[in-house]
């Protein structure tokens, strides 16, 4: 005797199922929707919307239960910051409840030309060693090493394979965090977004993502040239700092650690990006090179 489950459904019921019961889900409005539409919404709207970003697989190797979101104290380890002017949310992503700082975070906003943009993305060990290129030695913040640098930190971090900006070793799981962005874009209705990378690897890493170029594509191809055998970045390279040794130009860690130096004459500023969904771009401007 077959189960119900796998009994033919009569033709008369499947008529009738077809036409009344099923759900069309195209529809002719698909406005897209913002942070600052998402920041209006009640607390369970937005739980549900921002729970696409949580990856399952991290919190259940940190005994994270999933659906709560709480530590195995109970305690809640992932939180929704809008930013002053609700046109923005910073994400944070704890492995405990009472954890010191975050082993992942994400800062979207609005921009003026109604796009939505990543201005920051880390996914760290919480585990792993920690280098505080973030702070002064007098305990005054740099901002990853933008408005200022510990340099004894930065260069014990580069010789531990860390890369600017990063004050503990990464996860791994960027490429997950890159498709969970995509379903929460396709939530809001919107077919791409933005990105702007605040160190060179970071845009390399995208690039290895399915990013393509706004603004900063022949920059970056340059830089490339610029650090190939006799080019005129490579022959800067010359040991004057830790960061500036010949090796520097043979990674993209390394060449990345030798911009953040300051072997450029222009500041990393000019670079903007964009993730379209489904699509990968297949831009690669530095090809061959080792990470």
């Amino acid at each position: 005797m077959l189960s119900g489950w796998h009994k033919p459904i009569p033709l008369g019921e499947l008529e009738i199922a077809s036409k009344e019961s099923r759900i069309a889900l195209a529809s002719r409005m698909a406005d897209p929707i913002f942070l600052r539409d998402v920041a209006g919404w009640d607390s369970h709207r937005q739980r549900m919307l921002f729970q696409i970003l949580i990856p399952i697989g991290l919190l259940v190797e940190h005994h994270i239960d999933p659906v709560r979101l709480t530590d195995a104290g109970g305690q809640p380890i992932a939180f929704a910051r809008p930013s002053a002017h609700q046109d923005g949310f910073r994400f944070e992503l704890y492995h405990t409840g009472d954890a010191s700082e975050p082993m992942g975070e994400l800062e979207l906003a609005d921009t003026q030309f109604n796009q939505i943009e990543v201005i920051w993305v880390t996914l760290q060990d919480p585990l792993g060693m920690r280098y505080d290129v973030d702070v002064l030695p007098g305990g005054e913040a740099t901002l990853r090493g933008t408005a200022g640098r510990n340099l004894v930190a930065e260069e014990a971090a580069m010789l531990a394979g860390l890369a600017p900006g990063q004050v503990r070793r990464g996860l791994g799981a960027f490429r997950s965090l890159v498709e969970r962005l995509e379903i929460m874009m396709l939530c809001l209705n919107q077919r791409e977004y933005l990105a702007q990378p605040l160190f060179y690897h970071m845009a390399i890493l995208f690039e290895q993502h399915g990013f393509s170029y706004l603004q900063g594509q022949s920059l970056m191809e340059e830089i490339h040239r610029g650090f190939s055998s006799g080019g005129r970045i490579a022959q800067k390279l010359s040991g004057s700092t830790p960061f500036r040794i010949p090796e520097q130009a043979d990674s993209i860690r390394g060449r990345s650690w030798a911009i953040h130096d300051g072997v450029m004459a222009d500041r990393w500023d000019r670079v903007r990006m964009v993730k379209r969904l489904g699509v990968d771009a297949h831009v690669r401007t530095a090809p061959s090179v080792d990470w």
